[in-house]
């Protein structure tokens, strides 16, 4: 009998993790400030964290494969200024880059492949944040060549909290139709709380044309995650690669 009601009680189990919403892993690259003006500081600190960002736990970063910013027509890697930093006993990455000319400056990184054993699958998250400097506000709209990422419609930066967002989902530099966006807000310091678990994270699909539109209710930084399957496999294991943007919205006063 015993044993009976252990099957039953690990079936039961199995049957809430089955149905559970699942925990959204995002890329974050989160700048000090994205939108740099005249008297003020031109160093822009960014931290680089693979996160929980609601939920506000998140995983090891293992030193990132590639990280760098395009600006001005040119690519720069940024990977040798990275330094460790530890947060909440996880390791994440930080740095500082100086802003010395009037421009749009996408960052961002490849991360080494994360071994997810829930999902039986690597993850790959292709994770961009656009900062505009100085008044120039020509260039937000440009893809920078990464396997998949998500091109701003809306202007990245210069955004109220209820704005709309909208962005396209390249995956080699195609758009992909009905793409699914999964959307999560930093909640630093765990200032919200979610009243179920289904709106941790919030799902939307692209278009025909793989445009999604989001509005966000509240001010701070909300990142957009379209989730493909890579073309290659690693170690006979599917690849989860992910467009990431980072988008940060204001409170108008």
């Amino acid at each position: 009998m015993k044993g009976c009601v252990k099957t039953v009680l690990l079936a039961l189990a199995l049957l809430f993790l089955a149905v559970a919403p699942a925990r959204a892993h995002f890329g974050m690259i989160i700048p000090s400030d994205e939108m740099v003006m005249k008297g003020e500081s031109r160093e822009v600190a960014l931290h680089l964290m693979f996160w929980h960002p609601f939920e506000g736990n998140g995983m090891d970063l293992v030193k990132p494969a590639e990280f760098g910013v395009v600006a001005h027509g040119q690519k720069a890697d940024l990977l040798p200024t990275l330094t460790p930093q530890k947060l909440k006993g996880h390791d994440t990455w930080k740095t500082s880059y100086a802003i010395k000319r009037p421009g749009i400056y996408v960052f961002y990184f490849i991360p080494q492949p994360y071994w997810e054993p829930a999902e039986d699958c690597y993850i790959v998250h292709y994770t961009k944040t656009v900062v505009a400097a100085y008044g120039d506000d020509v260039g937000w709209d440009q893809p920078i060549g990464l396997k998949t990422e998500i091109v701003p419609l809306s202007k990245p930066f210069g955004l109220y909290a209820g704005n709309v967002f909208q962005g396209m989902v390249l995956l080699n530099g195609k758009p992909v139709p009905g793409a699914e966006v999964e959307i999560e807000y930093y909640n630093v310091g765990g200032k919200y709380s979610a009243p179920t678990d289904y709106m941790v994270t919030q799902a939307i699909k692209a278009d025909p044309n793989g445009v999604f539109t989001y509005a966000a209710p509240k001010p701070g930084w909300w990142g957009f995650a379209a989730l493909n399957t890579d073309d290659r496999q690693i170690k006979g294991k599917d690849v989860e690669i992910g467009a990431v943007i980072w988008v940060n919205f204001h409170e108008m006063k």
